[in-house]
């Protein structure tokens, strides 16, 4: 959070020998740790779903092998997997050196998240506007002015969201993004940093952006250009050789990582098809952060199109529709940042001191309704207890846990399942499958594809026995993990079973 206020007072006797100052905590920094503290109690209660098995296979990988791990969820070599950034190396370092699972790192790894995240737009806001309520208010737009429907997705930053995603890489790096754009700021409003360490520094840091998500690190670029183009009034040689060696160094930075080619990742249209939904439903999961519309529209009209924040929204709209047109549906990821400049704006116009014109107390009322509107018809569910629910609000997904099944299976062993919440939680305890539930960039997606098309062979009610063995020996499986609808095959032990889900491990392969 923002730093806090240092306080003079007058001072007398032996307190003037210290200085006599005492510090006050700013309002951001007693609603930010209040903010912090609630909402990792709330991660920690929402059991892990969704991508998280994926997120925590890649710490086990790494910590069986941190220099040369194996593919994140199959037998398979893992060389080029873009899960294997700088984020998951140091998750995989921690492991390895404290005994945690894969999952208990993922636990323990939201609250940091959220701390950088906290921090990063704190200080962000600050660059933005000293008014000392802006950061409060931008931190209340940015969890609760999305829309009246669930927008749950790796990289979005509303409360629901967060419930979810808390500790995947996405976060952490919209985390460092609000860092970069804030260091970014400070430049260009402090003249007489001219050093080109700073400037190297700062591409540092978006080089690491890149190398932990890439996608984000688009969304980032997007808004250091909207900074710059905003802010750097003069533009001499050697003003721009700085930003060259800013963007020089963050290139440089990509390009030198060992685990990945992070600059072929830009042709890899394998996750496209999968992403087209981001842009389903816009107008429902998105319209309430249009009430920072206006505010976009003062900026603007106070100063010119070259506010920084006018300039990021347009060049966000701009990336969103690229990825729609170009059927690089990928690009939507993008759309959670791009809604900071409309709720960042919003709350700097509404921290200005009183007494308020009557437009400014129109606009605040509507974002008054436009919060409450988004906290009850969403994000309540999040953070209110079940036993504390008035009315039954929609809550984060609960899924089953697969710890009954992982303590028979071997790490590394492989199992044959297509069970949807089997496929994505499995691997993150240790065991492979034999056809991966997502694509990546180290593994042929025609092959992941043949792979899923021998599971379904093979949990064919038509299928032989004979059938059976081959794809058995061909994937060295040793495990099947079947949902209740389906039949034991007669070559198959029975082990053990979920009492929750009635899902049954058997045992096959020798």
């Amino acid at each position: 959070m923002s730093a806090g206020v240092l306080v003079r007072r007058p001072v007398r006797g032996a307190t003037a020998l210290r200085g006599g100052g005492s510090w006050r905590p700013t309002p951001y920094q007693v609603f930010g740790f209040l903010f912090w503290l609630v909402m990792s109690l709330a991660y920690w209660r929402v059991p892990l779903c969704c991508d998280a098995g994926q997120h925590a296979a890649v710490v086990e990988r790494l910590k069986d092998d941190l220099l040369r791990p194996r593919h994140p969820m199959a037998d398979l070599p893992g060389a080029g997997s873009p899960y294997y950034s700088p984020f998951a190396v140091a998750q995989g370092v921690f492991a390895r050196l404290s005994g945690l699972a894969g999952w208990e790192v993922l636990k323990l790894a939201g609250p940091l998240n959220l701390l950088v995240l906290l921090t990063g737009a704190g200080r962000f806001v600050r660059v933005l506007s000293p008014r000392p309520w802006a950061p409060v208010l931008a931190l209340v737009a940015m969890m609760l002015l999305w829309g009246v429907e669930r927008a749950w997705w790796s990289g979005y930053t509303n409360l629901m969201a967060l419930t979810g995603n808390l500790a995947y890489p996405s976060a952490f790096a919209i985390g460092l993004t609000f860092w970069a754009w804030a260091l970014t700021g400070t430049r260009l409003r402090d003249a007489g940093a001219r050093g080109p360490a700073g400037y190297a520094a700062l591409g540092a840091l978006y080089g690491l952006i890149l190398l932990v998500h890439p996608i984000t690190a688009v969304a980032a670029a997007v808004g250091a250009v909207a900074l710059v183009a905003g802010w750097q009034r003069h533009w001499r040689p050697a003003v721009a050789g700085r930003w060259a060696l800013t963007g020089a160094v963050a290139l440089l930075c990509g390009a030198c990582w060992p685990y990945f080619d992070v600059f072929a990742l830009a042709g890899d249209g394998s996750v496209d098809a999968m992403h087209r939904r981001l842009y389903l439903d816009l107008p429902e999961r998105f319209g309430l952060a249009l009430l920072g519309l206006p505010a976009l529209w003062l900026r603007a009209r106070r100063t010119s199109w070259r506010d920084p924040l006018v300039l990021m929204f347009a060049l966000d709209c701009l990336l969103v529709a690229y990825g729609w047109v170009s059927g690089h549906y990928t690009y939507g990821r993008s759309l959670g940042l791009t809604l900071v400049p409309l709720q960042s704006a919003l709350a700097v116009e509404l921290a200005a001191p009183r007494p308020w014109p009557v437009w400014r107390r129109l606009l605040g009322g509507a974002a008054a309704a436009g919060v409450c509107a988004g906290f009850l018809t969403v994000h309540a569910g999040a953070v209110v207890p079940r036993s504390l629910d008035p009315v039954g609000f929609d809550r984060p997904p609960d899924w089953p846990e697969y710890g009954w099944a992982a303590r028979y299976i071997g790490r590394g062993e492989v199992v044959i399942t297509d069970g949807y919440h089997a496929v994505h939680a499995i691997a993150g305890y240790g065991p492979n499958l034999a056809a991966p539930a997502w694509p990546d960039a180290s593994l042929d997606e025609r092959e992941r594809l043949r792979r899923a098309a021998d599971v379904r062979a093979y949990l064919d009610p038509a299928s032989t026995r004979a059938e059976r063995s081959v794809i058995v020996r061909r994937y060295g499986a040793r495990w099947l993990l079947l949902t209740p609808r389906q039949r034991v095959p007669e070559e198959a032990v029975v082990v053990a079973w979920s009492r929750r889900t009635g899902e049954v491990l058997a045992r096959v392969g020798g």
